[in-house]
């Protein structure tokens, strides 16, 4: 494969008047902006970075904040613009915030419509960390996307050469061929790990795995066997599995059962509310939706929100399922299914 040369990527071209005055005397504005952004305030965060600005504080710190805040916003030109920008301000040596900040504008080249330029982004990377799994992993990724699948291979590979013992890495690798209909070569990932004598697997890992290539008897030993001391991704695969065999009452006392004994899960109650939607149960389905997004700081606030609509909808009760949707929309504008949804809920 041909690699693109590009002037974003660790500095190889340094914008000198952006790089002056990349010093700092204090960083409270940059730390409310950033703090901002986990609170998905993104126009906040931006007014905070202004005054950053103005009081002089770190301006590659600024401008990576910039950068997070755009995406928030969808705004990826104005995205790709900052984190170059942050780029621009690195000193001499290579430290990791550089990498953080790449991973970041691969992104942002990405949902900018750029993808070359992102997997521009994952080679530099890789040229100067070979153990970065991560990066080759997400240049395969991009790389199936673009339909080539031998190099997307040969990245899953070098991905899977860094840590053969990442059975994580194996799981996205197989998401990522499902994903861009390479079944075929995501389960030979899978079947690797099984038949490997020396994996020694866990339970859990043997579940997961059959889980995935669709061998869901041999999923459901093992994960029964795993449920006691797994997490809560163990049960959400165990009660997915009883699902997939078309017992959803003992998949819905999978997830309730784990409720009801260890830590509220926002996944869990995702899952559950899934299940109770499949059997009809919608108000049991919302409860649960609501219950998930009631935890503070979970990671599944945007799926929660769009299942409460679907649960809302459901119900008939589409003035609710409308409000919900705008709400969604403010905070999630690029989710295409959530715009066509709403075109459907404003004629209702």
């Amino acid at each position: 494969m041909k690699r693109e040369k590009w002037a974003g990527a660790f500095c190889i071209c340094f914008l000198a008047a952006a790089a002056a005055g990349c010093g700092a005397v204090s960083s409270e504005n940059t730390d409310q902006g950033m703090q901002l952004i986990e609170q998905m305030d993104y126009e906040g965060a931006l007014a905070s970075f202004e005054a950053a600005t103005a009081n002089r504080e770190d301006m590659q710190m600024i401008y990576r904040g910039q950068g997070l805040a755009y995406m928030g916003l969808t705004d990826y030109e104005n995205a790709v613009r900052n984190l170059e920008l942050a780029l621009s301000c690195s000193g001499p040596g290579i430290r990791q915030l550089d990498f953080d900040i790449n991973y970041y504008l691969a992104n942002a080249y990405y949902k900018n419509g750029e993808i070359n330029k992102a997997i521009g982004v994952y080679q530099a990377i890789t040229d100067l960390r070979p153990e970065e799994k991560t990066a080759w992993y997400l240049k395969g990724t991009l790389e199936l996307e673009l339909g080539m699948t031998e190099a997307a291979k040969a990245d899953f590979d070098s991905a899977i050469g860094v840590d053969s013992r990442d059975y994580d890495l194996y799981v996205e690798i197989y998401r990522s061929c499902d994903r861009f209909g390479q079944q075929e070569m995501g389960a030979a990932y899978l079947q690797t790990v099984l038949q490997d004598e020396n994996a020694r697997l866990s339970d859990y890992n043997k579940g997961r795995m059959n889980f995935y290539m669709g061998n869901y008897e041999a999923a459901r030993l093992a994960l029964e066997s795993a449920k006691e001391t797994g997490g809560a991704e163990a049960a959400s695969l165990l009660g997915q599995t009883y699902e997939q065999l078309g017992d959803y009452n003992y998949a819905a006392s999978v997830y309730s059962n784990y409720l009801e004994t260890r830590q509220p899960d926002a996944s869990i109650y995702n899952q559950l509310g899934i299940c109770r939607l499949k059997t009809g149960d919608y108000g049991a389905a919302l409860e649960a939706f609501q219950a998930g997004l009631a935890i503070e700081g979970n990671t599944m606030t945007q799926a929660l929100r769009f299942n409460e609509i679907v649960a809302y909808e459901h119900l008939g009760q589409f003035a609710q399922a409308r409000v919900a949707m705008e709400q969604y929309l403010s905070l999630y504008p690029d989710d295409q299914k959530a715009q066509q949804e709403y075109v459907f809920l404003k004629t209702r």
